[in-house]
């Protein structure tokens, strides 16, 4: 979203994010978020109510955007390797889109109150489907048959760190990226 069509609320959010990311949650206080946007904290106020609230919008929506999309390539008919593709596909897209609300959920979620139980269950359904297509396509003979949840901490241990790595690569052809995060990730479990 370009900043000239955001809300206020989401400019908000955008400079907290980017502030957490390069902080840390616990270090950003509401007076730096303000100093970044040059206004007072009280005026803040008018349109979020606290840092907390900021965390969630940051968290939680990008929480539920892998959730929604797991969900998807889950249920899709598609076969297990095309399924893969579309994971990765998906982190891609939305680690190269979110890459400070990335850090967030990866680094600051604990810090989450009131909807931390709300996302530790977003984050177990995105790993039980997840797991449920690898362990799927070990069934029919698609990927290799080892211990599905080796696989997932392989896979997802890259997927999640991505948003460090995207940024700094400012001429990055993200389909060509694609590819080959795929090749790397997945060729090496497909079952030949």
């Amino acid at each position: 979203m370009s900043p000239k069509s955001e809300t206020r609320k989401e400019e908000i959010v955008r400079v907290a994010a980017q502030l957490f990311k390069e902080k840390g949650y616990t270090a950003v206080t509401m007076r730096d978020i303000a100093a970044k946007m040059g206004i007072k904290a009280a005026s803040l106020y008018n349109h979020i109510t606290s840092k907390q609230d900021i965390l969630d919008a940051v968290i939680i929506s990008l929480a539920e955007a892998f959730t929604n999309g797991m969900q998807s390539i889950k249920s899709s008919n598609n076969n297990t390797i095309d399924k893969l593709k579309q994971i990765i596909q998906l982190h891609v897209k939305l680690s190269s889109q979110n890459s400070y609300a990335m850090a967030s959920l990866n680094n600051d979620w604990m810090h989450l109150e009131e909807r931390l139980d709300y996302y530790k269950k977003l984050r177990v359904e995105y790993e039980d489907d997840f797991r449920t297509i690898l362990v799927d396509g070990i069934t029919a003979s698609d990927i290799i048959e080892a211990n599905p949840e080796v696989m997932l901490f392989s896979i997802l241990t890259t997927l999640r760190s991505l948003y460090i790595w995207i940024p700094k690569k400012e001429d990055l052809n993200l389909e060509e990226f694609t590819t080959t995060l795929y090749q790397i990730l997945i060729e090496g479990i497909i079952n030949k």
